[in-house]
């Protein structure tokens, strides 16, 4: 699915496409809508510079129990842990 925003609408923004996609990316992402890889693959940032784009705005990773359990696992059955 494509979605056409006016031009009019993006221009009063004052924001680049780009930019204008970045930041719905990331209020979708900050609303638990889409994934940290879905908004990097759809932006292109790296894993770093989406981390710097959450500092800039204040948000944090969504990273709960149950994800942090699965890295253990995966840290003790690589024997780093």
């Amino acid at each position: 699915m494509s979605l056409l925003i006016p031009d009019e609408i993006v221009r009063s923004t004052r924001m680049s496409e780009d930019e204008l996609k970045l930041e719905i990316a990331l209020m979708l992402y900050s609303q638990g809508k889409i994934s940290s890889g879905r908004v990097r693959a759809w932006t292109g940032l790296s894993v770093i510079d989406f981390q710097q784009e959450l500092k800039a705005r204040g948000l944090y990773l969504n990273y709960d129990a149950a994800e942090f359990q699965a890295d253990l696992q995966t840290l003790q059955a690589m024997n780093l842990l």
